[in-house]
Protein backbone atom coordinates (compact mmCIF):
# COMPACT_ATOMS: atom_id res chain seq x y z
CA UNK A 1 0.00 0.00 0.00
CA UNK A 2 3.03 2.42 0.90
CA UNK A 3 4.52 1.92 -2.44
CA UNK A 4 1.02 2.89 -3.96
CA UNK A 5 1.03 6.04 -2.05
CA UNK A 6 4.19 6.79 -3.23
CA UNK A 7 3.89 6.02 -6.62
CA UNK A 8 0.82 8.68 -6.96
CA UNK A 9 2.92 10.89 -4.82
CA UNK A 10 5.64 11.00 -7.30
CA UNK A 11 3.45 10.57 -10.87
CA UNK A 12 1.32 13.56 -9.72
CA UNK A 13 3.64 15.88 -11.66
CA UNK A 14 3.88 16.99 -15.11
CA UNK A 15 7.56 15.82 -15.65
CA UNK A 16 6.52 12.35 -15.58
CA UNK A 17 4.75 12.79 -19.51
CA UNK A 18 8.08 14.32 -20.36
CA UNK A 19 10.66 12.08 -18.41
CA UNK A 20 11.35 8.30 -19.00
CA UNK A 21 13.75 7.79 -17.29
CA UNK A 22 16.94 9.83 -15.42
CA UNK A 23 20.51 9.40 -16.81
CA UNK A 24 22.47 6.86 -14.85
CA UNK A 25 18.90 4.73 -13.77
CA UNK A 26 17.45 2.07 -15.03
CA UNK A 27 14.29 3.31 -15.42
CA UNK A 28 12.21 -0.05 -13.83
CA UNK A 29 11.22 1.76 -10.26
CA UNK A 30 9.17 4.43 -9.13
CA UNK A 31 9.48 8.08 -11.51
CA UNK A 32 7.82 10.94 -10.87
CA UNK A 33 8.86 14.64 -8.93
CA UNK A 34 10.40 15.81 -6.05
CA UNK A 35 10.14 19.39 -4.71
CA UNK A 36 14.03 20.38 -4.96
CA UNK A 37 16.28 23.21 -4.76
CA UNK A 38 19.77 23.01 -6.21
CA UNK A 39 21.43 26.22 -4.79
CA UNK A 40 20.74 28.38 -1.95
CA UNK A 41 18.11 30.41 -1.82
CA UNK A 42 16.75 28.93 -4.56
CA UNK A 43 12.62 28.37 -4.66
CA UNK A 44 11.83 24.54 -4.66
CA UNK A 45 10.47 23.44 -7.46
CA UNK A 46 9.54 19.89 -9.24
CA UNK A 47 12.63 17.98 -10.16
CA UNK A 48 12.59 14.31 -11.80
CA UNK A 49 13.07 11.55 -9.39
CA UNK A 50 13.58 8.12 -9.60
CA UNK A 51 13.18 5.69 -6.34
CA UNK A 52 15.14 2.70 -5.87
CA UNK A 53 14.29 0.16 -3.30
CA UNK A 54 16.22 -3.05 -2.25
CA UNK A 55 14.59 -5.60 0.55
CA UNK A 56 17.51 -5.15 2.95
CA UNK A 57 15.48 -1.73 4.20
CA UNK A 58 17.97 0.80 2.03
CA UNK A 59 17.06 2.60 -0.68
CA UNK A 60 18.52 4.99 -3.62
CA UNK A 61 16.87 8.25 -4.56
CA UNK A 62 17.70 9.77 -7.75
CA UNK A 63 16.81 13.29 -8.83
CA UNK A 64 17.39 15.12 -11.63
CA UNK A 65 18.81 18.80 -10.68
CA UNK A 66 18.04 21.95 -13.06
CA UNK A 67 22.10 21.95 -13.14
CA UNK A 68 22.09 18.80 -15.34
CA UNK A 69 23.92 17.02 -12.55
CA UNK A 70 21.90 13.64 -10.70
CA UNK A 71 22.22 13.82 -7.20
CA UNK A 72 21.38 10.18 -5.88
CA UNK A 73 20.57 10.65 -1.81
CA UNK A 74 21.09 6.58 0.06
CA UNK A 75 18.49 6.02 2.61
CA UNK A 76 19.08 3.17 5.37
CA UNK A 77 15.36 2.30 7.10
CA UNK A 78 13.74 5.47 5.88
CA UNK A 79 16.66 7.86 6.98
CA UNK A 80 19.04 9.36 4.52
CA UNK A 81 22.50 8.60 5.43
CA UNK A 82 24.48 9.65 2.78
CA UNK A 83 24.42 11.22 -1.04
CA UNK A 84 26.81 11.57 -3.90
CA UNK A 85 27.74 14.87 -3.05
CA UNK A 86 30.81 14.83 -0.23
CA UNK A 87 28.82 17.95 1.34
CA UNK A 88 27.14 17.51 4.57
CA UNK A 89 23.57 15.70 4.95
CA UNK A 90 21.37 16.70 7.43
CA UNK A 91 17.37 16.21 7.60
CA UNK A 92 14.33 17.05 9.58
CA UNK A 93 10.77 15.96 9.78
CA UNK A 94 7.68 18.82 8.48
CA UNK A 95 4.50 16.27 9.14
CA UNK A 96 4.49 13.79 6.61
CA UNK A 97 7.19 15.10 5.06
CA UNK A 98 11.35 14.44 5.14
CA UNK A 99 12.74 17.24 4.28
CA UNK A 100 16.76 16.37 3.51
CA UNK A 101 18.87 19.34 3.28
CA UNK A 102 22.91 19.05 1.73
CA UNK A 103 25.71 21.82 2.17
CA UNK A 104 25.67 24.78 0.99
CA UNK A 105 22.36 25.00 -0.53
CA UNK A 106 20.47 21.85 -1.61
CA UNK A 107 16.61 21.05 -0.55
CA UNK A 108 14.46 18.37 -1.20
CA UNK A 109 11.05 17.31 0.37
CA UNK A 110 10.41 13.31 0.58
CA UNK A 111 6.56 11.98 1.70
CA UNK A 112 7.91 9.80 4.95
CA UNK A 113 5.48 7.16 3.44
CA UNK A 114 6.94 6.56 0.59
CA UNK A 115 10.40 6.07 2.78
CA UNK A 116 8.51 3.51 5.37
CA UNK A 117 9.41 0.30 5.89
CA UNK A 118 7.04 -2.71 4.15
Amino acid sequence: MLRFVFACVLMSGPAMAQVASLSGTDGQNALGTVPCAALAGQPLKNCPAELRRKDDGTATLAVQLDTGEVRRIYFTDGKPDSSSSTSKITSETRGEILVIFIDPGEVYEIPKAALAAQ
